[in-house]
């Protein structure tokens, strides 16, 4: 109670709300989620996909771990060559069965071989690119044909490419109207260019051809086709 001063009655002391109190927040009302329909179909299909990748990953790793040691080249070998330990090895490769290789254990059997054709560095081996003997072979017979220079490919000549030695007029005769004579040949080994700016190739031919082939080339009356080479 509060007493009054200056004369006055006393009062009782009016009550105030509480300008500091809260009021409890609304609770919006609960709303039970939606369920949702189960679909077996995709369950099953969802199942059936992971399976499926489980198996073809599993496929992938087993195929790339199939490796087998085989014999490879080195270093580029010419047509003609015997090889040597130096220019070929063994490597772990993943090669498909059409793919003819040699294994890796007859290593030893192909050192002293002769490269049938022009070996590059990095390939596969296979006993179709061997032979026993160098050139000529079989059938053969190595010519030395000496053409000028200024006749060669601008890109040079290597061991194993193949050319036609084709027959040329005279110096002031007129082509003939007919197809000139040629004679089909393989590179063997290139010789450098003389003083005289000629070059002189060895070059494998037919038994029959030789002959003729040799006394074109005396003859200096000659030019080379380059031709493309065996399998291009």
């Amino acid at each position: 109670m509060a007493t009054a001063t200056n004369g006055s009655t006393p009062t009782q002391a009016r009550t105030r709300p509480d300008v500091n109190g809260s009021r409890p927040m609304p609770t919006p009302p609960r709303v039970a989620p939606p369920r949702g329909r189960r679909r077996p179909g995709l369950l099953a299909l969802g199942v059936a996909l992971v399976a499926v990748g489980a198996l073809t990953a599993a496929w992938l790793v087993s195929t790339a771990g199939q490796r087998s040691p085989v014999v490879v080249v080195l270093r580029d070998v010419p047509y003609g060559a015997v090889l040597t330990s130096g220019d070929v090895g063994s490597a772990d490769v993943s090669a498909d069965a059409n793919v003819a290789t040699i294994p890796a254990s007859q290593l030893d059997s192909v050192v002293g071989s002769v490269a049938a054709a022009s070996l590059s560095s990095g390939t596969l081996l296979a006993r179709s690119q061997l032979t026993t003997s160098s050139p000529p072979g079989l059938g053969q017979v190595l010519v030395a044909v000496a053409i000028p220079a200024n006749r060669m490919p601008a890109g040079g000549l290597a061991p194993g490419d193949r050319v036609l030695v084709v027959s040329t007029p005279a110096a002031d005769a007129d082509p003939s109207g007919t197809a000139p004579e040629t004679i089909t040949a393989t590179v063997v080994r290139v010789g450098g260019v003389d003083v005289n700016g000629i070059a002189v190739l060895d070059v494998t031919a037919a038994t029959a051809d030789g002959p003729t082939l040799a006394a074109r080339s005396a003859t200096g009356r000659i030019a080379l086709v380059v031709q493309p080479r065996s399998g291009s």
